[in-house]
């Protein structure tokens, strides 16, 4: 009886989409974070050039 019920309050097309999003939703928060570990690696990058660049071995404080 409680499978009829829910199976009547939530059609089962509806279920593949939640399913769906929540994968997607999880594909999004992963390659966020790939996104962000690849602009900290960019910005080092550039700091590490603009160091050379200047031919200084240690960065100038503040």
């Amino acid at each position: 009886m409680a499978k009829a019920l829910f199976g009547h309050l939530v059609a089962p097309a509806e279920l593949r989409l939640v399913e769906e999003n929540a994968v997607l939703r999880g594909k999004v928060r992963r390659l966020e974070q790939e996104l962000e570990e690849l602009r900290a690696q960019r910005e080092a990058a550039l700091a590490h050039e603009l160091l050379s660049l200047t031919g200084d071995n240690e960065p100038a404080l503040a």
